[in-house]
């Protein structure tokens, strides 16, 4: 039986299919609109990388993304642990660290994710930002999530959505045992999806620097960095 909540947070001052899809933070496999996996992009053998540059400071509707939230069939200890998760994701999202992250992003030398869309970095930045789902176009700077956990224990599927709802299915299996940084993770890149995001869905060399993948691998590792290293900031 679902209970369901909805929760509206505010932040003033401020990654399936798998684990991003989390289709794969975890070393898991994803279904669906989410898939994943975790073998990342050969580096080119001559470095071509562009070098990091100073984005400036994150912009003003990056310290108001916020999150509004449904749950459903999470018992409290559940609850606790994907709350704190999209918490820490908000957190992410006002700092300069993730800016240039995303901003930098590159893939085979070149500043660009693959599956852009034909999107500059920058414009995949504000499109995070904006928060403006293909389901709920609106501008309003927040993750619109509707969140359900669902156990399937023989499957590499980590969780998943389709393109015409809202929701988005976690499975136990691996919710259970992830990080909160996995599972913030696995949430960004499912929600990237709801952005109108996608990748491949099968795995191929460059699916880990999909929109969808790097970002949640992105967002998994500044939350590892904070949470090993909380006065940073």
């Amino acid at each position: 039986m679902g209970k369901i909540l909805a929760i509206s947070t505010l932040m003033m001052l401020l990654v399936s299919c798998n684990a991003p899809e989390e289709c794969n933070t975890g070393n898991t496999k994803q279904a669906q609109t989410s898939s994943c996996s975790t073998d990342s992009t050969s580096p080119p053998n001559e470095d071509t990388t562009p070098p990091i540059i100073d984005v400036g400071d994150v912009p003003s509707e990056a310290h108001l993304f916020n999150a509004n939230v449904s749950l459903t069939n999470f018992n409290a200890s559940q609850e606790e642990k994907v709350l704190r998760a999209i918490e820490m994701i908000k957190k992410i999202i006002r700092t300069k660290e993730f800016k240039e992250r995303v901003i930098n992003f590159t893939y085979n030398g070149q500043k660009r994710f693959v599956d852009n869309k034909g999107l500059s970095n920058e414009e995949i930045y504000q499109i995070l930002i904006d928060g403006a789902e293909t389901l709920l176009p609106e501008i309003d700077n927040e993750m619109d999530l509707d969140l359900e956990l669902y156990t399937s224990n023989f499957t590499s599927t980590v969780g998943y959505t389709y393109p015409n709802v809202l929701r988005i299915w976690m499975n136990t299996k691996y919710f259970n045992a992830y990080s909160i940084a996995q599972v913030a993770g696995n949430v960004f890149h499912e929600w990237t999806h709801k952005l109108g995001f996608d990748h491949a869905s099968s795995y191929s060399k460059s699916r880990d620097s999909s929109v969808p993948y790097g970002l949640g691998y992105i967002m998994v590792d500044l939350i590892d960095a904070e949470l090993a290293n909380p006065n940073s900031n």
